[in-house]
């Protein structure tokens, strides 16, 4: 009876979650009912495998609308009816077309209009939808139609009447209107309910042939998904048996390159994982990230392969990773093992430059019908629930702001506003709107069209409607091909430092840089700003504190630093364990006996599944379950709890103390969201070696692409100054040195035209085109001849000081430009011979420093002719500088910095407490630490220098400064304003 179901996958639509849905149809007793969301089939899947589950009889469809207006709904017959439907869907969002109205020939799926709006005549597999309050029209005005074409249309939208409000939210939130102006038909009707089958049978008593016309269209109606099949394309070469013997071969071939020819432990454990490769069905699998990584390398494209697939010898050898599984003591079965309950999935990292070239291959190389973009879902939640129902109420902006920013005040405490966070409480966390992951891809055996319709996002490929939860669930492995600007920044370092000093480096010498006693040194001192992964001022004290010096203490550290070992309190007491090895205790003999690496510290997520499995005797599947479910990467509740209870009930069955088992819990709480697989942060650690290996050997240069990529943590000034403590002569934009990007001649850095506020890009990039193709420029009037740029824009140029080769002042030159520039010539042009100039005479300008620097920071952001302590009113710089803290610990000092960064961390009192970065005169970085009752007295207030004044702490021989009072410095003001 329920052909027209709708879940909150009809986005801005519906109500129901897919667990409530069911259980409403369960509740009246319904033996089968129909999903039909609009213009979508995201939540099919999930519905299909939960009906299953719940006794209930599902039939898959799709209601189709233009904007608020019902054009049909279709009922898919089979597996095969789903697809047609999907594929008539990803049409139109792939085209932007407007629907069609009738619905066009389906072999294999029924459709339903409503019978206010119906073609003139239905074709075979057509029919006409009544609701149950309609039936009256039966008597009067419709009574001459044909019942044996009519089923029983009775749409499912909401629960109950505050579902029903709820809705009208939403769709006021879709149409962008206020709740006060929405019309009837932006909205469902109120009877949008389960109703019993009884109910709808004495609606229809009269007309029993609608009643068995529905039933029969229902029983014909069949899916199902079989999701013990892997989806992903099943054959790479010809056959799964050649597929085997090909990865064998490039598995060997790849073991000499990696490791000669009598390396027998390599022999034994890549033998072991063809093994279960082949037994599993994942050989294609591995041979098509091959086959990528093969297309990429002949592209001179530098890659990372990273996550738990770094675990696999066979993928070190296909060089999919450049991490080395024995060296490290990885375990292939976290990638791979016979009882995980997911796929695995490859994590490659290409420049953000390259990445889209790569995908361009995947696409063509497995055809756009069996390739697509993973989707992701974005929900309502936070501030943005309060700002978007805060407009549909009619608030105004400042009452909103001050609805989200102070909500238990008196002002925020009306009818008005219980409403809007009674119903913002209400859709946290339903989906609001389809986007696309970060780069997940999947390439499947059958058309991707079999499980869902695709989106066209504006990228340009074609996206799944459902996320990587629902791929993972269908039986995908997805393959994650991500951006990564920490590899830009390494590909680059080497491309400037071949045209800067004639040195070809090779970035791929991995064990060269883990011996460099520079590198090593950079390593331990925390000198890594620029370095991908462990530039952040904690990462930089925490290998302060653990003397970090060689790779193995990198990878662990690179986990360590994840938030839930240090709000577990647990990485300090890593950092303890590390320098006292034989001065603390395990909380358990199985921590010694499983965590003995880590020190009896879980810093993997490798350590989570150990001890889950050796210590509360879960298996391997449940333990991998469980993180998961710690990740939020994992859906059902019910099993999640019904883990957790066999956790607590096996420890104690155990004869475990209470207090232990508590506190193990407590630590993979806190662990098993947030941290690493040891093979994901080897991976990072490789990189960091390589960015430390340019840092150390070229700093400048590496310095310099660090700039070009915009990735770092740190905003551009920071790069700039790190370039000047290692000896760069930083010079501002120059139209006749400068290109697009910051470029290095010598020690010599000229900033980029990028880094101009305001200037236009086609200025900016036509600049070096044409001094390349034409020569330097002669002065002010051959530039603005050649290159044509508007008023404004010549104006920018000369005050950020880019015309200075004229050897002419700012002032001058503006004068010049305003007197000179032609406004109307528009064409740009170099004339054979030059007319003779019109020389002005122009009175004594002065100009002085602080104005050029205030310029600096108007249009790049910072000064780079005066440092931010050159324009302080007082000549004071603190009483003790970074490098000397150590010489006073315990002591109250007062210290003078620019600030750096801010990390803002909420107390277990929910109050808030400050972690600061700054930089003294010296150059030279130090911390801070605001506790909430000095914040409050003396917050950060914004950019700016900082006098401080606390006491010097130390934790493992790193310094930082307890804060209790601090004041931002005047600065000279501009004399201009």
């Amino acid at each position: 009876m329920y052909i027209n179901c709708h879940s909150y996958y009809s986005l801005r639509y519906g109500i129901y979650t897919m667990e409530q849905l069911i259980a409403a149809a369960r509740a009246v007793n319904a033996e089968t009912i129909a999903l039909t969301d609009i213009n979508n089939s995201t939540g099919i899947p999930y519905f299909v495998n939960d009906c299953y589950k719940a006794g209930i009889k599902p039939v898959a469809g799709i209601e189709f609308r233009n904007g608020n207006k019902l054009l049909y709904i279709c009922l898919a017959r089979n597996n095969e009816g789903l697809r047609e439907v999907n594929e008539f869907l990803t049409k139109y969002n792939f085209s932007k077309q407007s629907l069609p109205f009738p619905a066009p020939e389906f072999n294999n799926a029924y459709v339903i209009y409503h019978i206010n709006r119906r073609p003139p005549r239905l074709k075979e597999n057509e029919f006409i939808g009544i609701k149950p309050s309609e039936t009256g029209k039966l008597v009067s005005s419709l009574a001459r139609l044909n019942k044996n074409r009519m089923v029983v249309l009775s749409p499912i939208t909401f629960p109950d009447r505050q579902g029903f409000e709820i809705h009208r939210n939403l769709r006021a939130i879709d149409n962008n209107i206020l709740l006060s102006h929405l019309r009837k038909s932006q909205q469902a009707a109120t009877d949008e309910i389960f109703i019993s089958p009884g109910q709808i049978i004495r609606a229809f008593k009269h007309y029993p042939m609608i009643i068995q016309n529905t039933v029969k269209i229902l029983d014909d109606c069949n899916i199902s998904f079989d999701n013990k099949i892997p989806k992903n394309k099943q054959v790479f070469s010809v056959s799964r048996y050649d597929d085997r013997i090909l990865l064998e071969k490039l598995a060997w071939d790849g073991m000499r390159y990696r490791y000669g020819n009598s390396n027998t432990i390599a022999k034994e454990r890549i033998q072991h994982e063809l093994e279960i490769i082949d037994k599993l069905g994942f050989s294609s699998y591995f041979l098509i990230t091959w086959d990528i990584i093969r297309y990429s390398m002949s592209r001179g494209f530098y890659h990372i392969g990273r996550g738990s697939g770094a675990n696999s010898i066979v993928a070190y050898c296909l060089k999919i990773t450049n991490v080395d599984p024995i060296d490290l003591n990885l375990y292939f079965e976290r990638f791979i093992n016979p009882k995980r309950s997911t796929p695995p999935d490859f994590d490659i990292d290409y420049s953000w430059k390259e990445r889209d070239e790569v995908q361009d291959y995947i696409f063509k190389r497995y055809g756009s019908r069996h390739t697509a973009l993973l989707g992701t879902m974005s929900t309502f939640r936070g501030k943005s629930i309060v700002r978007e129902l805060g407009k549909v109420h009619g608030l105004p902006k400042e009452e909103i702001d001050n609805l989200i920013s102070d909500p238990s005040s008196a002002d925020s405490n009306n009818s008005i506003s219980k409403k809007i966070f009674d119903t913002g409480n209400y859709i946290a966390d339903y989906p609001n709107m389809r986007s696309i992951h970060a780069g997940g891809i999947l390439i499947s055996e059958e058309p991707i069209t079999c499980y869902t319709a695709l989106d066209m996002p504006p990228k340009g490929l074609p996206a799944t409607q459902w996320d990587m939860y629902v791929a993972e669930e269908l039986g995908f492995e997805k393959l994650d091909i991500l951006s990564q600007r920490g590899i830009g920044h390494i590909s680059e370092s080497a491309s400037i430092i071949r045209k800067n000093r004639g040195i070809d480096v090779d970035v791929h010498e991995i064990q060269k840089f883990k011996q460099d006693t520079k590198v090593i040194d950079f390593l331990r001192r925390g000198e890594t700003k620029g370095c991908f992964y462990i530039e952040s001022p904690a990462m930089r004290g925490l290998l302060t504190k653990l003397k970090c010096s060689d790779y193995s203490t990198l990878v662990a550290a690179s986990s360590v630093i994840r938030p839930g070992v240090a709000r577990s309190g647990m990485m300090k007491e890593y950092i303890y364990r590390f320098h006292n090895r034989d001065n603390f205790e395990y909380i358990h003999p199985v921590m010694k006996e499983q965590l003995s690496e880590t020190f009896g510290v879980m810093v993997y997520q490798e350590d989570v599944l150990k001890i889950c499995h050796h210590f509360a005797g879960l298996d391997l599947s449940d333990a991998d379950t469980l993180r998961r479910a710690m990740s939020g990467k994992y859906r059902s509740k019910s099993e999640i709890r019904k883990i957790t209870d066999k956790f607590f009930s096996n420890c104690r069955s155990k004869g475990y103390p209470e207090d232990i088992i508590r506190e193990v819990w407590r630590q993979i709480e806190s662990f098993a969201g947030y941290s690493f697989s040891k093979a994901h942060s080897a991976s990072y650690a490789v990189e960091s070696f390589q960015s430390l290996f340019l840092k150390a050997h070229y700093p400048l240069e590496f310095m310099v692409a660090v700039i070009n990529n915009f990735g770092g943590f740190y905003k551009t000034w920071v790069y700039v100054h790190e370039a000047k403590r290692y000896g760069a002569n930083t010079e501002l934009p120059c139209v006749n040195n400068s290109n697009y990007t910051t470029s290095i001649k010598g020690n010599d850095i000229y900033l980029g035209f990028i880094h101009i506020q305001g200037l236009e890009n086609s200025v900016a990039t036509i600049i070096e085109k044409i001094r390349k193709c034409e020569g330097h420029f002669i002065d002010l009037e051959d530039f603005v001849r050649r290159i044509r740029p508007g008023l404004e824009q010549v104006i920018l140029l000369i005050r950020i000081g880019a015309l200075r080769f004229t050897g002419k002042s700012k002032s001058e030159l503006l004068w010049e430009t305003h007197l000179t520039l032609n406004k109307n010539k528009t064409e740009r042009s170099r004339t054979l011979f030059e007319n003779p100039k019109r020389q002005f005479r122009l009175p004594q300008l002065d100009n002085k420093q602080i104005e050029d620097a205030y310029d600096e920071i108007e249009l790049l952001g910072f000064p780079v002719t005066m440092s931010w302590f050159d324009m302080l009113k007082t000549s004071f710089r603190g009483s003790v500088k970074a490098g000397e803290m150590n010489h006073h610990i315990g002591q109250k000092v007062r210290m003078v910095g620019h600030l750096v960064t801010v990390k803002y961390i909420k107390t277990i009192r929910k109050e808030w407490m400050n972690f600061g970065n700054l930089i003294d005169e010296e150059g030279s970085f130090f911390d801070t630490t605001h506790f909430p009752r000095s914040l409050k007295k003396y917050p950060f207030r914004g950019s700016g220098t900082y006098l401080l004044l606390g006491k010097i702490t130390e934790e493992f021989g790193y310094p930082s400064m307890e804060v209790e009072k601090m004041a931002k410095l005047p600065v000279v003001t501009d004399p201009r304003y």
